[in-house]
């Protein structure tokens, strides 16, 4: 059966009709806070029940127990503070037990009960999150540039940010309903930042071999330079769909949700969200949600079984790789030949390939794949 939301309860805070016209009124009186598009779309995946069970911003206690045992204070498994930084400054006299609007851009997003405001050690939030507290870390760049305080409550969302990808946008509730109207009681999800290469689809369609369908959900939002921008991603992924899977065995949806770049804590997290989704099966490559070199490449398959209470089953896949002798793609698992007959994709190789117009080898990459990535006008984020 597709999964239970992680919990046990889909969280759902979205104010509709008289509800929302009621708050918006009520909000003329309230604190105006204007917030980031970051965290503005951390309300959005609070509010749809993608942070099921959170309700809000972690106060105090569930973001020590998140930051020191991986948990809520509750004991239910979550990896990755979902937080809002603020400045005393910003607080303009808001005290807790009062409701504030978060607005971005002037848009009203969403009413918040302000439950703690307290103090956090930048430092120690990267080196539990990231494992690190070089600054080169886009996570820890990003921790050190955020505001001098926390401010956790419960919110409810009146708005939403202008999404540029509405057409490739589900929510759990709707991922859910799909998948029952399918079929499907066994769902695979992928979660990916880049364009897909032949060692991407290999894992994709090892998952499918014992499982009744596909969920690829391309993470949409902050990533860092050098990544692939979102439209190239869906784009891209459109194309190996249409010519390279059977219809019906696949959903692709984009999700807008912040890349942290946390590793093995992040590939936890990233499991978590899709078993909200709907997902039973949750694929975990080679360094997941890793960057440069401050993770191991499969730390992220030691972390999982700390998490047998997780519900939902990871999929532990090794690195594919085009073998001369084999003749197609392959792992170490099941191929039998040396180094030297064996062909790595490089997501470096392939980023200065496609950056010069060159199409990969077909070992590497779908023609359609790279001839989509090349036309567009600028793939990538500078």
């Amino acid at each position: 059966m597709v999964s239970r939301p992680h919990g046990g309860r889909l969280v759902y805070r979205v104010a509709r009709g008289r509800r929302r016209e009621a708050l918006l009124g009520e909000a003329r009186d309230f604190l105006s806070l204007e917030i980031p598009l970051e965290r503005a779309i951390d309300l959005e995946d609070l509010a749809h029940g993608v942070f099921s069970p959170l309700e809000g911003f972690l106060a105090r206690d569930d973001y020590e127990s998140v930051l020191d045992n991986m948990r809520l204070s509750d004991d239910i498994p979550w990896t990755i503070p979902i937080v809002l930084d603020v400045n005393p400054e910003d607080l303009r006299g808001a005290r807790e037990g009062d409701d504030i609007l978060l607005t971005h851009q002037g848009i009203p997003i969403a009413v918040m009960t302000i439950e703690e405001i307290y103090a956090w050690d930048k430092k120690r939030h990267a080196e539990k999150v990231y494992r690190t507290t070089d600054p080169n870390h886009p996570g820890v760049a990003y921790t050190m540039s955020m505001k001098n305080l926390l401010m956790g409550g419960r919110i409810e969302l009146v708005g939403q940010v202008p999404n540029p990808h509405e057409n490739y946008t589900l929510w759990p509730r709707e991922t859910r309903v799909l998948f029952k109207e399918r079929g499907w009681r066994t769902i695979a999800a992928f979660q990916t930042r880049n364009v897909p290469h032949l060692g991407h689809e290999y894992v994709q369609k090892a998952a499918l071999t014992f499982t009744d369908g596909l969920f690829i959900n391309p993470l949409i939002g902050w990533k860092k330079p050098g990544d692939y921008k979102d439209e190239a991603i869906l784009e891209a992924y459109k194309a190996l769909i249409k010519h390279y899977y059977p219809k019906n065995v696949v959903v692709l949806a984009a999700l807008r949700m912040n890349m942290r770049y946390a590793g093995p804590r992040e590939a936890i997290h990233h499991a978590i969200v899709r078993k909200n989704f709907g997902a039973t099966h949750f694929i975990v490559g080679r360094d997941h949600a890793g960057v440069g070199n401050y993770y191991g490449p499969y730390d992220a398959w030691d972390l999982f079984h700390k998490f047998p209470d997780l519900g939902i089953t990871p999929l532990f896949i090794r690195e594919a790789f085009y073998c001369k002798k084999c003749g197609g793609m392959t792992t170490e698992k099941t191929c039998p030949h040396s180094d030297e007959d064996r062909i790595r994709i490089s997501g470096t190789k392939l980023r200065k390939m496609l950056r010069s117009g060159q199409t990969p080898p077909s070992h590497m990459m779908r023609p359609e794949v790279a001839q989509v990535i090349i036309n567009h006008p600028n793939p990538f984020i500078e």
